[in-house]
């Protein structure tokens, strides 16, 4: 079950207890003043403050609602206002990054390690947040883990505050329930099963191509046999900090090491290289994998029974667009990753933030506003809308969207936290018990290298030039498109001595980080 909010003392001894108390000056977040975050300010009423929130995508068409009755709510408390701007994704990057440059008033930001992050901490704009967690901050301490906060500093400091709802990513097959039925194929329970019924819907569905995974250079850990890599134990092989996507650097046992797979291929990788190969050659992977987009929207039209998928679950909107364009279809997910504890190895690092930006004028509010987000009854406000208009709380810990709801789901962006947040309750029992039992950090095996950030710039050049020739060869190699040991000696050929300086690179800055 989801832990509840703890107010009041509890909160000072979790917060203690998650990241221990701090002396003012410290690098860690700790117990110190009320968790309304405005202990300085007991039982004075506080100035209306307008706080301007930078978040990504499409406004909402109901925000204006949310917003309102968020105000109503801290009219009497923190007494602020929202001014909330939203930018398209396709301009997120250089929007903000103009935003901040020119010293424009904002006081809340979304940023990401794939967006700017570290360029922007590394220009001085984001404001380090340990002193405002320390005052202002000590609910939205008590509802992460101190992985969470260990793992997701930069400069060794905590420049913003980490938006996730679990710690670690769920990786997921999308399958069509009703063509497996149709077949008399029983519940898959393995990866072998899996390519069971692909080879069944190749058989016997004439219309439908049986597998399809995503081919583009963005998407490599996505691509069929590299897929595979999340679940498989024994050992783990992990991606390495320098690539991120690729798994031709990669880590495993645990041991701070780097290894390279032009050095000595690994046998299993070789495997699920020459598997993808034979699946592809035999029709069973989509013909035109490479040049596919958008690999979901072809999922969605009805072509395809299984999808390779990030994620635990069905996403929301496949449990309904793929029944409007096949009637009577039904999707599945099935994965294959590990619930039983301390088999799966991480580092907690998280995907999105919220910063403060230095040239905010209403710090102090801002973090206040980020500690009122993190108390139950506003959180559900701001992830999902308004109960009965947009949505239907489902016990503490799941909720449904409403059918007219005109608030769209993205706590992602500002809210996001793993104790609170609620499930779709139209997930399958399966897909729930994993994003629970991730949610609690302790199930998991904290990486050795939890904490450690790699720093690009010495490598900068020959980043650019191996990424450059993987996005040549790695979605073909791994999605079977290519001749394995044609397309593996050409990739090597031409990658390995830039790849060499890169991994050489990486170790040292990991030792260095080791021997601290």
């Amino acid at each position: 079950m989801k832990k509840k909010l703890i107010t009041g003392l509890s909160v000072l001894l979790l917060a203690a207890a998650v990241l221990g108390c701090s002396s003012k000056g410290t690098n860690e977040p700790g117990a110190g003043a009320s968790p309304g975050g405005a202990s300085e300010n007991a039982g004075q009423k506080l100035d209306p403050v307008t706080l301007k929130i930078i978040l990504p995508g499409d406004r909402p068409a109901d925000m204006d609602l949310v917003i309102e009755e968020a105000e109503k709510r801290m009219a009497d408390t923190i007494n602020v206002k929202l001014d909330l701007v939203f930018v398209p994704w396709s301009d997120l990057a250089s929007k903000t990054q103009v935003m901040l440059a020119s010293g424009e008033n904002v006081d809340l930001i979304f940023d990401a390690p794939w967006l700017h992050m570290e360029q922007m901490i590394a220009a001085g704009y984001y404001e380090p947040l340990e002193d405002l967690l320390d005052k202002y901050g000590q609910d939205a301490v008590a509802v992460r883990s101190r992985q969470m906060f260990d793992a997701n500093k930069f400069q060794d400091r905590i420049y913003a505050l980490p938006l996730g709802n679990s710690h670690l990513d769920g990786r997921t097959y999308l399958v069509r329930k009703d063509i497996r039925e149709k077949l008399g194929v029983p519940p898959i329970e393995t990866y072998e099963d899996l390519v069971a019924f692909a080879y069944k819907v190749k058989e016997n569905e004439k219309g439908i191509i049986p597998i399809l995974a995503p081919g583009q250079p963005g998407a490599r850990d996505q691509t069929w046999g590299a897929f595979r890599a999340f679940m498989t134990y024994g050992p783990e092989l992990l991606r390495s900090d320098a690539l991120g996507q690729s798994i031709v650097l990669h880590y495993k046992n645990n041991d701070g090491k780097v290894y390279n797979l032009f050095d000595e291929m690994n046998p299993t990788v070789w495997s699920w290289i020459e598997e993808a190969r034979k699946l592809y050659t035999e029709g069973l992977i989509h013909p035109d994998v490479l040049a596919i987009k958008d690999v979901n929207t072809v999922f969605e039209s009805g072509d395809v029974a299984i999808l390779v998928s990030n994620g635990f679950g069905v996403p929301s909107n496949m449990l309904s667009s793929v029944p409007a364009n096949v009637p009577g279809a039904e999707v599945e997910a099935v994965t294959f990753m590990s619930m039983e504890k301390g088999v799966i190895t991480t580092n907690f690092k998280q995907a999105n933030f919220q910063a403060i930006p230095k040239v905010s004028k209403n710090k102090e509010r801002a973090m206040m506003f980020l500690n009122w987000t993190a108390q139950k009854e506003n959180y559900d406000l701001l992830a999902y809308g308004i109960e009965g208009r947009h949505y239907e709380a489902i016990g503490d810990d799941q909720y449904k969207a409403l059918p007219d709801s005109k608030y769209g789901y993205f706590p992602y962006a500002w809210v996001w936290n793993p104790t609170l947040d609620r499930l779709n309750a139209g997930f399958d029992p399966v897909s729930i018990e994993h994003y629970k039992f991730n949610a609690t950090a302790d199930n998991l095996i904290s990486s050795v290298l939890t904490g450690f950030s790699f720093d690009p710039e010495p490598v900068a050049n020959e980043l650019s030039l191996y990424n450059a020739i993987e996005d040549k060869y790695y979605s073909s190699l791994f999605n079977g498109v290519t001749d394995p040991t044609e397309t593996w000696n050409k990739l090597k050929s031409e990658g390995e001595g830039y790849l060499k300086k890169i991994q050489n690179e990486l170790q040292k800055q990991i030792d260095e980080f080791l021997q601290k």
